[in-house]
């Protein structure tokens, strides 16, 4: 099969199309065709080995091991392996997966795998799973009456947090650029702050919770704008080659002992990702979230959609399609 190999760190010219053996599901492993993925900051991180602090902790991707990469996947099932009972060829599935992704073919663990929101196309399931994960893990505890603010309300998780927590019933408000500004009110915010004329840790608005992708001011600027039992949940933060984004969420973690108000961070690695996108699918065929694709790329121009999406002015998720 066909696949985008990395083989040592750099820009996305570093990536190789390459013929590699076709994956055989094993016991417990489903078998499915790629028929979509879409690009994340996880992604490029990775590709280049930054931040390179990342290389030297446990697990971190200390060099490359002629990975491929991709996290979300949207595909039809072709096999199953022994044991599988929840699926079975011709099914289509979407999924958050470690890697692996960007190829034609690619086993999964039943455990990761769920049904395809049935009203998506794959292209639209395929920007769901890691963008969309991380939204609904930073929205976790949001009641109905609640007011959230969503900084960096414009790219992927930003486009999925403003339009969950509208499903949950929170007023929510969001911080993007001015390009952006309409977008935001359509996904469902009600106050949009554009960051380059207005400052919006002085708004004078608090919130119950406040969803910080951008990183683009520190802790405490941010806390003014927590109530009292206020939650910040810090998802990222400006690109850096040596330290940042990782910097600026340690930073705020470190401070949160420190502060009145609680600091979580969006936890994607030990949440149950099949249940989170079964729920995530209910969303999507309720017609309460639909996702925002900035542009679609073929298979072929893989490299040149990760160059697009890491430039950082993408609307939603960057999909690429088979």
């Amino acid at each position: 099969m066909k696949a985008l190999v990395l083989h040592a760190y750099g820009p996305p010219e570093s990536l190789t199309f390459e013929d590699v053996p076709d994956p055989v599901p094993a016991a417990g492993e489903v078998l499915v065709r790629v028929l979509a993925t879409s690009v994340n900051p996880y992604d490029w991180h990775y590709l280049r080995g930054e931040p390179r602090i990342a290389r030297l902790m446990p697990g971190g991707p200390r060099r490359p091991h002629g990975a491929i990469l991709g996290c979300d996947l949207a595909g039809r099932v072709e096999a199953v392996g022994a044991g599988v009972t929840a699926f079975r060829p011709g099914d289509d599935v979407y999924a958050l997966l470690p890697h692996g992704a960007y190829a034609e073919y690619v086993s999964v663990p039943e455990a990761l795998l769920a049904p395809k929101p049935a009203n998506l196309s794959h292209a639209q399931a395929a920007a769901m799973p890691m963008a969309a994960v991380t939204a609904l893990v930073s929205l976790r505890g949001v009641k109905s009456g609640q007011k959230v603010l969503v900084n960096g309300a414009s790219g992927g998780v930003g486009t999925f947090a403003v339009q969950l927590a509208k499903a949950l019933g929170a007023q929510v408000d969001a911080v993007c650029s001015t390009a952006n500004v309409e977008l935001a009110r359509s996904l469902g915010a009600t106050e949009v702050t554009d960051y380059r004329t207005d400052d919006f840790t002085r708004t004078g608005r608090t919130y119950d919770v406040l969803v910080d992708i951008a990183g683009s001011r520190l802790l405490p600027a941010c806390r003014r704008l927590l109530d009292r039992t206020g939650r910040f949940v810090a998802v990222g933060g400006p690109a850096g080659r040596w330290v940042q984004p990782a910097g600026h969420v340690f930073a705020a973690l470190a401070a949160g002992p420190l502060a009145r108000r609680r600091v979580v961070l969006a936890d994607t690695v030990g949440c149950d990702k099949k249940a989170a996108l079964v729920e995530l699918a209910g969303y999507a065929e309720s017609g309460a979230v639909t996702p925002v694709i900035d542009r679609t790329y073929p298979f072929d121009d893989l490299r040149e959609a990760i160059a697009y999406q890491e430039a950082g002015h993408a609307k939603g998720k960057v999909v690429i399609t088979r």
